[in-house]
Parts: C-alpha cells; structure tokens; sequence
C-alpha cells in the first residue's frame, strides 16, 4: 500500500468515527430534548399542584423545591463513582423508567381521590435523586463521544437547547394546566421519560471503567482533593454555589408570589416562566464568542454582573399588567449564570485527567448543586418572615456576590480561565 493510500485510508477511518459520534450524540441530544420540555412543564405543574389542589402554605412549597434539590446534597459524590462502575446505557433508562413511575403515580392518586401533600413530596424526591444519578452520568458521557475540540460547541447545543425547552416547556405548562388542570400537565412529563427510556436504548452501551480495588470513598476523596486544590476549579466552584443558591431561592419564590402576590394565572405565569429560557438561550447562542472576545473569565464576571443588573427589575412586577418587568430580570439573570455556566463546565471537561473526570463532575455538583436545597428553603423562612416581596428584593439584589466574588480571585487577574 503506498503512503497516499495509507493516509486515504486513515482519513476515511477518521470521518466514520466522525459521523458515528456525530450520529451517536443526536440521539443523545433527541432524549434529552424530550425528558427536558417534560420537566420543564413539571417546574410550573409540581408547585401549582400544591397551591391550588392541596392549598399549601408558602414553607410548603418552597419545601416541595428543595426535596426535588436535596439529592444534589445527598448523591452527588457516589453518583460519581457509579457512572465509572456501571454500564451507562443501563442506568439512564432504569432512572429514566424510575421518574416516569414516581410522576406518573401523581395523576393515579388524584384520579381516585388519595392525592395528599406527602404523596407530592415524595414524588419530587425520587424523581430528583434519580435525576441527580441521571445527569452525572451524562456529564461524563458527553466528553465519551464528542472530540475535545468540539466540546465547547456540543456544550452550546445542549445548553440551548435546554433553553428551549425551558422557554417551550412552562408555555406548554400553562396551556396544558389552563385545558386539563396542573395535575393533568404531569401526564406529558411522566410520557416524556418514557420516550427518553426508549430514545436511550438505541445509544450504544458503555463499558464500566476497570475495577481497581479502591474504595467508593478513596475515588470520591481523590475527586474532592483535586477540584478543591485546583487554582480555577475551586474559586469557579464556589462562584456556581453562590449562583446556584440564588437561582433556587428564586424559582421557589417566583410561583408564589406571581400567583399570590401579583395575581397571575397559570397561563401568564407559564409565559413569564419562559422568559428564563430565552435568556439561557440567548446566554447559549453568544456564549462562545462573547468568551473569544473579553476572554474566558473575564466574560464570566461581565455576562454575570450584566444578569445581575437586569434582576432588579424582577421586583418591580405588582399585576399581571406589569409582569414584564419579572420577564425581563429572569431572562437577564438566566443570560449571565448559562454563559458562565457553559465557560466552566468546558474547561472542567477539558482540562480534568479522564480517569478523574466523573469525579471531578460530580465534586462541583455537589457543592454547587448541593446549595439548590438550602436556597430554596431560605427563600421560604424569607418569605414566611418578611413576607414574598421584601424575600424577593433580597435575592435580587444578591445576584451581585456571585460575579464580585469571583472578579476577587485569582480568576479576576486573568483574562482567561488559566
């Protein structure tokens, strides 16, 4: 064979990998489409449930928030060893097939009358610890089959497209729980699963990393101690904490106080709920370039301070006739973290050794996610004390720490993330 032919060859070699990871991450990308706009209709159905069928207080439903949050507390660090020592195909569908139980039992208890508030939060939790276990090991698998130089764009597709999901899905949720009721809407999110299950079979199966001997805990340490220890990893871990804690103290109160306080229905909230997704996809679609032209760090700090400026005007909403001022906060707010959010998560992915990487994912998780719980229940004492409004002023004018925080470290000295 000549030299010409070899590299022909090889060529050919290279492109079929090309398209088989190429067609591989399409129906990654079609399952996670489809679980996403599901939970994106449960983010308004799960709530109005509470405040409409079974007249939660506002502790109650900030507590459903965090039992759907509290797993990232909880799992996070297994869930990291997990995704390395078991077949990735085989544990996406059985969570997948574990949501669609947990949720799809909800309209079963309302149709025959048995529906309770314990009933709804213990749904959440199931449905968010299976989700905890779910995401992992996609954060892992991403990288698996996407070539490191496509990454940060693979990343910008999926990031967009759960901002389409997210701007679709509460739309979709207040016209299905305006028709059929909010316990109605849980029906698409509990199909959604089911067809995710489906989409998921059809990936290839992936193998377990090999047995090493080493304990569960020694792999989780070794995963802490090198995020906790890296220069960049760590101050962009505590900046996705802080962020994350707000954001979730944020999506407990939103509900409450645009029903409560500001008397929307279920299809303007549905509508003011999407403006978070056309923020993040915006936030998705410039990310990339915004990060090529100020930098990697420094575009984090001033996508991040821009959102924080924008949700000041959240608290300015009174009616349902003013609600575009909470639109416009959640959206720009929704624009900073996702740009930030997408700019680390790359370089976690591609920075990290591979042996660590899972690990690595699920240390930031941890911490980060972990604080989702502990927002949401801060935001009902909040609003239980202080009332929904002033609860509501406080978040916001929060939003500044986050990016302040990270502008302070050495990741503020640096134009990018090095």
């Amino acid at each position: 064979m000549s030299g010409t032919q070899a590299i022909q060859k090889h060529d050919r070699r290279d492109d079929e990998r090309e398209t088989s990871s190429t067609g591989v991450f399409w129906r990654f990308w079609a399952a996670a489409t489809v679980s996403g706009a599901g939970t994106a209709v449960t983010a308004l159905a799960l709530p109005l449930v509470a405040l409409t069928v079974l007249d939660a207080t506002a502790f109650q439903v900030a507590l459903l928030a965090a039992a759907g949050q509290v797993s990232w507390l909880l799992l996070s660090l297994p869930a990291g060893v997990l995704a390395q020592r078991v077949p990735l195909r085989r544990l996406q569908v059985t969570l997948d097939l574990v949501r669609f139980a947990a949720l799809g039992s909800l309209p079963l208890a309302w149709w025959i009358g048995t529906l309770t508030y314990p009933h709804l939060l213990f749904a959440a939790l199931v449905t968010g610890s299976a989700t905890v276990l779910f995401d992992i090991g996609n954060s892992t698998f991403l990288p698996a089959v996407v070539p490191a130089k496509q990454l940060a764009a693979r990343n910008s597709v999926m990031s967009g497209t759960h901002a389409v999901t997210d701007t679709g899905g509460p739309s979709l949720g207040g016209v299905l729980i305006g028709a059929a009721g909010p316990v109605g809407a849980l029906v698409v999110d509990a199909a959604s699963y089911l067809a995710s299950a489906v989409l998921l079979r059809t990936l290839p199966e992936s193998r377990p990393a090999p047995r090493t001997g080493e304990s569960a805990l020694r792999l989780m340490r070794e995963g802490w101690r090198y995020v906790t220890g890296h220069p960049v990893m760590r101050p962009c871990m505590i900046w996705a904490t802080a962020a994350n804690f707000l954001n979730a103290a944020l999506v407990a109160l939103t509900p409450l106080y645009l029903v409560r306080e500001a008397g929307l229905d279920s299809v303007q909230l549905g509508l003011v709920l999407a403006m978070d997704g056309v923020g993040a996809l915006a936030g998705a679609a410039v990310a990339v370039r915004v990060t090529t032209r100020l930098g990697t760090a420094w575009g984090v700090i001033a996508a991040d301070l821009a959102g924080g400026a924008l949700l000041l005007l959240a608290p300015l909403t009174t009616s349902a006739g003013d609600a575009y001022w909470f639109a416009l906060g959640n959206a720009g707010f929704a624009f900073g973290t996702v740009i930030g959010s997408i700019t680390t998560r790359t370089y976690r992915q591609t920075q990290s050794p591979p042996e660590l990487l899972s690990r690595v994912m699920a240390t930031v998780r941890f911490v980060s996610w972990g604080a989702l719980p502990l927002g949401a229940l801060t935001a009902g004492l909040l609003a239980t004390r202080f009332g929904a409004h002033n609860a509501l002023w406080t978040v916001c004018a929060a939003a500044f720490l986050p990016p302040l925080y990270l502008f302070s470290t050495k990741v503020g000295r640096h134009r990018d993330l090095i």
